[in-house]
Parts: structure tokens; C-alpha cells; sequence
């Protein structure tokens, strides 16, 4: 129990760290959750950053897990810029990145910051296989 607790904090303090790197490390990150590091980098590149638009308003209500972040299973960080205006009845903020995670065996879902830096995750509408082809990247 005491593991599960210190993984979720370690990922999620990982996930908040990134805000101090945005302005020198602006690039997309994959991150393993079961290595618990990033595997992978990427350039954002214009046709990322619209998947990821596509996604925020795709939004389709809260994710409903008490523990939402998975054992197994990796997370994309994409930074945008400029932020995206996110309005609907779950959320109202800009957004200067999206996480969208992956767990084994289920759909992805996102994770993004409101003004006060509070996790939110959200369920949405959305084909990640064209964003992982993009990224050239497999689950």
C-alpha cells in the first residue's frame, strides 16, 4: 500500500515538475509508468498540437477512478502553444499541456492542470492511434 502511495505521489510530483522545464524543455515526453521515467522525446510539431486540441474538446465527463493513475501503462506530455481555451461544464481554464495517459487494457484518458495546479482527469472522444503514429511509437 505504502508503494502504490509513493508511486502515485513520485508520478504526479514528476507530472508538476514539468511545469519548471516548460520553458527550456517544450518538447513532447513519453513516460513509462512501470520504469517510472521517460522513454522517449519528440519535437511538438502543428499536427500534434491540433490531436491535442481535438482531444480537449472531445472532453466527455470525468474519469470516475479514486485512483486514477494506473500501475502499468505510459503517459504523452504535450505542451501547447499557444494555450487552448477549454470550456465546457467539467472544466473552464487555458491549457498550456495535455497528458493524456494510457493504462493496460483500458481507454485513454486525460489529465490536465487548472489555474490553482489541480489534477483534473478527464474521459474524451478521440483516436490516439493517429497522435502514436505521429510519434512513432507502440503501446
Amino acid at each position: 500500500m505504502i508503494k502504490k502511495i509513493v508511486a502515485c505521489l513520485l508520478i504526479l510530483g514528476l507530472l508538476t515538475n514539468n511545469f519548471v522545464f516548460a520553458e527550456t524543455n517544450a518538447g513532447i515526453e513519453i513516460f513509462d509508468i512501470t520504469q517510472e521515467k521517460v522513454i522517449k522525446t519528440a519535437p511538438v510539431t502543428p499536427d500534434i498540437q491540433q490531436e491535442a486540441a481535438m482531444y480537449l474538446k472531445g472532453i466527455t465527463g470525468l474519469y470516475p477512478k479514486i485512483n486514477p493513475i494506473p500501475k502499468q501503462g505510459f503517459m504523452i506530455r504535450i505542451p501547447l502553444d499557444p494555450k487552448i481555451k477549454v470550456e465546457n461544464q467539467w472544466f473552464n481554464n487555458t491549457v498550456d499541456e495535455v497528458i493524456v495517459i494510457f493504462p493496460v487494457n483500458e481507454d485513454p484518458f486525460l489529465l490536465l492542470f487548472d489555474g490553482q495546479n489541480k489534477a483534473l482527469f478527464f474521459n474524451f472522444k478521440g483516436d490516439t492511434g493517429q497522435l502514436m503514429n505521429k510519434l512513432n511509437f507502440k503501446r
